[in-house]
């Protein structure tokens, strides 16, 4: 049977001249904090957020006070998520390993693996608090080692989002600024507002946000350019469609462009699924969101086996991937591009975004092809070194002399000559 596919969604070409827009928009926003700097980005958070506050930056005394207004409980769940995260993103950083290994005699090369030092964090706003991106950038930025960490986050309908702040310092910010969108990510790159430049940004966001990343990576690093959020749903026979639907639905809430798709072998499942969505869509409180997206990038792919599926599940690329299948296992041990995997029923994306301790800034729009998500190897730059003895510099310099003068590269090939000289060669 082929691959048959019961509903389509929205085409690259179709989503093409949208993003020309947006680049277009932000790269005027950029030249303008560039060039006005404090003027630019203050006209900028009135207009989009309009906030207009003395100072961005919280006060350490505002912040605890910020965070008094949350319940006991909120903080100890906020806490018990960033241990999670913790516990992994360390585990992580301990198996990234310093190594020098002697290649010849006397020929020593090595690496070591040093923090980033200082990383700005953003943590979006708009429509909802994300706390939990919070813990996935600071939290892990300090497990990393990272020596400072600025987070910024914007304001929600005029109100400072007390669970951010509270995430953001008890994750480890070191300065903390209420301004968001293109203009947080411009300050914390450029410098203003009170900001010093940072060496790196992190973190999700809308497609103007994702957009500024892309513009300021070589000024500064980036974790990765990330999108609409996006979910796969990979299920057999053995699966339900309350369950598939819940599980699309749940990241299909993000927002209107998010993709959904499911991939499966069971014909009376793809044939039920619309239905099971369409009910679940009348109580769930985000539909006009979830809905819109169903609608216009929703997708049913009907395979014949376990083998096209994952054909198709690597060829898709998705950030999320649900494996509902009688063995997960199987697309844990073959499949090769996917932000993360969440292998069974018994687990879900909404556990790996707010609380099981794996990073929820991953790739999209088919960068897991190339790229894993956010982790502390992100924060950390991997460096090399070599030590020479004179005898191992005769050997090495007489193959590195000749090979300079196969490319014509004659300033090379002197430094190698000048060791020969110095160390023994007439």
């Amino acid at each position: 049977m082929a691959i048959e596919y019961i509903k389509r969604g929205k085409t690259t070409e179709q989503k093409a001249d949208v993003d020309t827009a947006v680049q277009e928009v932000v790269r005027g926003i950029l030249a303008d904090i560039r060039a006005r700097k404090d003027l630019a980005v203050r006209e900028l958070s009135q207009q989009f957020d309009n906030w207009q506050p003395a100072e961005f930056k919280l006060s350490d005394e505002r912040i605890q006070q910020i965070i008094a207004t949350l319940p006991a409980q909120a903080i100890d769940d906020i806490k018990f998520a960033q241990a999670q995260v913790r516990n992994f993103a360390e585990a992580q950083r301990d198996a990234l390993q310093d190594i020098e290994v002697e290649t010849l005699p006397g020929v020593v090369l090595g690496h070591k693996n040093i923090p980033v030092n200082r990383v700005g964090c953003y943590v979006p706003g708009g429509r909802y608090p994300m706390i939990a991106s919070a813990h996935m950038s600071v939290v892990t930025a300090r497990a990393a080692g990272v020596k400072q960490i600025v987070a910024c986050t914007p304001p929600i309908n005029g109100q400072i989002p007390a669970g951010t702040i509270a995430a953001m310092r008890l994750g480890g910010a070191d300065e903390i600024y209420i301004l968001g969108g293109v203009q947080a990510l411009a300050a914390m790159a450029y410098g203003a507002v009170g900001i010093a430049p940072v060496d790196m940004i992190v973190g999700p966001g809308n497609a103007y946000v994702a957009e500024a990343k892309r513009q300021l990576f070589g000024l500064v690093g980036i974790d990765l350019l990330a999108g609409p959020t996006e979910v796969l749903v990979v299920a057999d026979d053995s699966a339900d469609a309350e369950m598939c639907a819940t599980d699309l639905l749940g990241q299909a809430e993000h927002g209107p462009t998010s993709p959904a798709v499911l991939v499966t072998t069971s014909r009376d499942l793809a044939a039920s699924i619309e239905t099971e969505i369409g009910a679940q869509l009348e109580t769930l409180p985000t539909a006009d969101l979830a809905g819109v997206a169903w609608r216009d990038y929703g997708e049913i792919i009907l395979c014949d086996s376990d083998a096209e599926m994952l054909e198709v599940a690597d060829d898709i690329a998705s950030e999320h991937v649900q494996i509902l299948t009688r063995d997960p296992d199987y697309f844990l041990r073959n499949m090769r591009n996917y932000g993360a995997l969440f292998l069974g029923a018994e687990t879900n994306v909404a556990y790996g975004d707010k609380v099981i301790g794996t990073n929820h800034t991953l790739p999209t729009q088919k960068a897991a092809r190339y790229t894993g998500g956010l982790w502390v190897g992100k924060f950390i730059k991997t460096v090399t070194y070599q030590r020479v003895s004179e005898a191992a510099s005769l050997l090495i310099g007489e193959y590195g002399s000749r090979l300079c003068d196969l490319e014509g590269f004659m300033g090379h090939k002197a430094q190698c000559d000048l060791r020969l000289r110095r160390y023994g060669r007439a």
